[in-house]
């Protein structure tokens, strides 16, 4: 599209309403931001905004976006380096939305006719859709993000012949392909790959199919026998003809929306159809609301949504609020709140470490600062020890923050002794967020439903979980692996359904609910990772519906209540689960078990195995 010219935008006299709290709203249309055309948006978006931020120098502005489609490319788009957590740290990345020290900022879809059509950003080709930096009091409202060819690759299986070792299976028409050197290859305008690996649906109900968790794919010595279908070598009896397949890679470059270093930002109504890494990514935040937020399906055509967890909220602070949402058909858990353990790896001296990013996909952003309290972990028992407080903190391997994966730090005390080598991860306690989720539905996803590693209080109450084929609710906490924190000491679950967790295997899928820190060394252990002060995990009036045994599986933990719970058996699938106690306890204890509906009966001695 050509560039609109405004002289002086008219002094910005394109406002259309003011209200009584000084609040200007402004007509995109105005800036030449038109839905529907097919044509290139980014520029018109950074004039809008640049000249909002401008004039209003942070008095409340809301930029209004007509019911449509805005479509974004990857040519023409904002260029930024951004380190984003639990994402692939490959720079620099291509935006399409950047909103960089907005205050007091909506933007905001409406629709004249009140048919409650979005304004859907569309990418063409692998970009970051929108990225909030350093902004305050800032809110999408009504927004959906969609890309025109997304990196997941649906085909539904015609013929599935296991004797003979093939599949034929129908390339779904959004996706773009050639069959070259006999290995399926899709693309996009500024990406291409073999995909590696899939995730099965069920035609009808869209479950993830009974027992395929991740499964290998028929890509290689392929042949197109008609446009769109494929004939592959592919020994699987499970995947019938209808079962629909996302074929995708472990890639994760960017989020949906990223948000980085802001204060009180909310979502409301947005929906993410589609992003190659999380719909949601916010790091190093305070205050994050989400209304009515949804990672889900734009229509029936489309089984899959995003390439991990719907939302993620790395090293944040204050309340992370998520309520009345649908989370759905993801690669990964609907929400994981955490923070990021830094492994020790130097003592300069007695009151000074060189604290080290693990993960090759957490680094380069900003994790503390002078005055943060601080706890430190023994990695292999998962022992927190004392306390203590940050006086001055700086990258250690380079220059500047931005890609820095070792931080030099000073402490207000002096270190413990044996604080002097890899077996010690440093907690950001000032970086850890209270949550309420409440009111949302997570369904038909791979991995887990919710995830949460937080000290704070954490509230997860009148949610559904439906189908998300793994563990439905994971308490961790690991300083091996992903590296991410920590203890949860005051957790309430109650009022939720849970319905067919578990029909799939994959990490920590011990019960429906899983309280599972990684701890390599249980056994030495002398103190519980999860819990204590007279409080821990409280799961009550909630309603299992399951096929199979396990309902709790808890590891390392003082303070258990499970009071008042119905759990219910049915014969939808097989039991096939190698837990086959409802509560399995290792190193558990303060545990109260009481005042439950177990349909068939409870057996204290046959339904609690406790390995303390």
């Amino acid at each position: 599209m050509k560039k609109i010219l405004f002289a002086a935008c008219a002094s910005l006299a394109l406002c259309l309403a003011s209200c009584g709290t000084g609040e200007k709203i402004y007509n995109a249309r105005d800036f030449g931001i038109v839905p529907g055309t097919g044509e290139d948006m980014t520029e018109e978006f950074a004039e809008a905004i640049a000249a909002i931020k401008a004039e209003r120098k942070g008095a409340p502005a809301v930029l209004l976006l007509e019911g449509g489609d805005y479509d974004f490319y990857p040519d023409s788009a904002n260029v930024r380096e951004y380190y984003i957590s639990n994402h692939d740290q490959d720079n620099p990345k291509k935006v399409a939305i950047v909103l960089e020290g907005m205050k007091n900022f909506t933007l905001k879809g409406y629709d004249k006719g009140m048919s409650a059509r979005r304004a859907d950003l569309y990418m063409n080709g692998r970009m970051l859709p929108v990225a909030m930096i350093g902004c305050e009091n800032c809110k999408l409202d009504f927004i959906g993000i969609d890309t025109r060819s997304p990196q997941i690759t649906q085909v539904e299986v015609l013929e599935n012949n296991p004797e003979e070792g093939f599949i034929s299976y129908r390339i779904s028409p959004e996706s773009n392909y050639r069959v070259e050197d006999g290995r399926l290859v899709v693309y996009g305008a500024n990406w291409e790959f073999v995909p590696q690996a899939g995730i099965a649906f069920d035609g009808a109900t869209r479950h993830l199919v009974y027992r395929t968790s991740d499964i290998w794919v028929g890509v290689n010595d392929v042949k197109e026998v008609s446009p769109r279908v494929i004939v592959a070598p592919w020994r699987d009896p499970r995947l019938v003809p209808g079962t629909f397949i996302a074929l995708r890679s472990y890639a994760r470059p960017t989020p949906g929306i990223f948000v980085s270093e802001c204060r009180n930002t909310s979502f409301e109504s947005v929906s993410v159809y589609y992003a190659e890494g999380m719909g949601l990514l916010a790091q190093a935040s305070e205050n994050i609301t989400l209304e009515r937020f949804r990672v889900s399906r734009r229509d029936n055509s489309r089984y899959f949504t995003t390439q991990a967890d719907a939302t993620h909220f790395s090293g944040c602070k204050g309340l992370i609020k998520s309520v009345n949402g649908i989370y759905e058909g993801m690669m990964d858990d609907a929400i994981n709140v955490h923070g990021t353990y830094l492994r020790v790896t130097q003592r300069l001296d007695d009151n000074t470490l060189v604290g080290r990013y693990m993960h090759g996909q957490a680094y380069g952003f900003y994790w503390g600062g002078a005055g943060d309290s601080v706890q430190f972990v023994r990695s292999d028992v998962m022992e927190i020890t004392e306390g203590n407080r940050i006086v001055e903190i700086a990258p250690h391997d380079k220059s500047e923050l931005a890609g820095c994966k070792e931080f030099r730090i000073k402490f207000e005390k002096a270190l413990p002794a044996d604080i002097a080598n890899g077996n010690y991860g440093i907690e950001n306690l000032e970086w850890t967020p209270e949550v309420i989720f409440s009111g949302n539905t997570i369904r038909n996803n791979r991995a887990r439903g919710a995830l949460f590693s937080t000290p704070k209080y954490t509230l997860v109450e009148k949610n559904l979980f439906d189908h998300t084929s793994g563990t439905a609710i994971l308490l961790c906490g690991d300083c091996n692996g992903w590296f991410e924190t920590g203890a949860c000491r005051d957790v309430v679950i109650r009022e939720n359904r849970f319905v067919n967790a578990l029909t799939n295997m994959f990490q920590f899928t011990n019960g429906i609910i899983s309280i599972y820190p990684e701890i390599p060394d249980l056994a030495s252990q002398k103190k519980y990772f999860h819990g204590g002060n007279g409080k821990g995990v409280v799961i009550e009036n909630n309603t299992f519906e399951t096929f199979d045994a396990p309902i709790v599986y808890a590891k390392s933990l003082d303070g258990l209540r499970f009071v008042g719970n119905k759990v219910l058996q049915n014969n939808d699938f097989e039991p096939f689960h190698w837990n086959t106690h409802r509560f399995l306890f290792e190193k558990v204890t303060n545990v109260t078990i009481e005042n439950n509906d177990f349909e068939g009966g409870f057996d204290k001695e046959k339904d609690v195995k406790n390995n303390n």
